[in-house]
């Protein structure tokens, strides 16, 4: 145990330094690109703005905090569709699922990808397009490992696959989470974690779509292909550092767990935006019904004017979550709102099987 202690010691202790060292400021805002990294795709941590990374569990927990998935019991399933941006026609869609292998590890594997619609081809001759249209496809996909240390540590990390394309440019990348949860109290309702995001190697556009002809130079006839070099950037690295706790309203300890408010808060250090603050509340009803409330804040989002993001903090959602069969299998329905401006606001529905 001592051992064990220390080794996840070292490892917080490196997420945090890691976490130093990739912390940026405001003023790199614009200078990474793969930003849909940023965005979460899962429906039931999004309706309290991603607050609970200290208490996320599932599938889910690839995006907040990957030690999270250590607590899948057996096997899960899920699915989400979120409607981005209400008004642009963009959409998400997340499938994945967490398997059980041995005695504490898990294996996850998450696919999130970013549907922008047909968008006509325009050219400097006909900027009206009439010409065709090409679809953009943003696709990252994770492949996680997550195990519990003891009963209070757990420990994760997620390999990421990020792609970005078009017809003819497109950009390839790498990136690595790693986190930790710390569950404690006699109930275990005391709740910690750290979590480091999107480290990886600098990505670049490349392609046929960077290459033009232009015609041979000193008069000679005829054309030559120009390759024009894309420059490379960073991906949006941050760092999450969360806690929740459970409060249960029943003084029964038979029926301690029926009724449960957990408080979360997560601060995101963020290396080519501003910092944020995540304050979160749920209500549950058993393992019947949850329901959230959530505020993201970030320097300047109160001023409309001034407003760098077109999140504007408010969020909410709830789960409904039915048993069936013998095992202990379940199967839940989960929605999401947040709040925009512009735009009409970004819906997620999405279902998970447990079994």
């Amino acid at each position: 145990m001592k051992s064990t202690m220390k080794n996840l010691g070292w490892l917080a202790a490196a997420l945090f330094a890691a976490g130093t060292t990739f912390a940026g400021n405001e003023d790199r805002a614009g200078q990474a690109g793969a930003t849909e990294l940023l965005i979460n795709p899962w429906a039931r941590s999004s309706g309290w703005g991603g607050a609970n990374s200290a208490s996320v569990r599932g599938l889910e927990a690839q995006f907040l905090n990957v030690a999270g998935t250590a607590f899948t019991k057996k096997t899960e399933l899920l699915f989400t569709r979120t409607s981005w941006l209400v008004g642009t026609d963009i959409h998400v869609a997340s499938f994945g699922f967490s398997q059980k292998v041995g005695a504490t590890g898990v294996l996850g594997l998450g696919i999130m990808s970013m549907n922008f619609g047909d968008i006509d081809i325009t050219t400097t001759e006909l900027p009206e397009g009439g010409i065709g249209t090409y679809s953009p496809q943003f696709i990252n996909l994770g492949l996680s490992y997550a195990k519990s240390f003891s009963d209070n540590i757990y420990g994760g990390i997620n390999l990421k696959v990020v792609s970005e394309s078009i017809s003819d440019v497109s950009a390839r990348g790498i990136a690595l989470d790693a986190g930790i949860q710390y569950v404690t109290g006699k109930y275990d309702h005391v709740k910690f974690g750290i979590a480091l995001k999107n480290v990886g190697p600098r990505m670049v556009f490349q392609g046929d779509g960077l290459s033009f002809k232009a015609p041979l130079p000193n008069g000679n006839s005829g054309t030559m292909v120009v390759e024009q070099r894309s420059a490379p950037f960073e991906l949006p690295s941050l760092v999450n550092i969360g806690g929740a706790y459970d409060l249960y309203l029943s003084k029964d300890s038979a029926n301690m767990k029926s009724h449960r408010i957990t408080i979360a808060a997560n601060f995101t250090s963020n290396s080519f935006s501003k910092d944020e603050y995540r304050l979160g509340v749920e209500y549950g009803f058993k393992q019947f019904l949850m329901v959230r409330l959530g505020y993201n804040y970030e320097k300047g989002i109160l001023d409309k004017d001034n407003r760098t993001t077109a999140l504007t903090g408010p969020c909410a959602g709830f789960t409904l979550e039915l048993p069936f069969g013998k095992s202990g299998s379940s199967f839940a329905l989960d929605y999401s709102y947040r709040t925009t401006n512009p735009f009409s606001g970004c819906h997620a529905i999405g279902a998970r099987i447990n079994l």
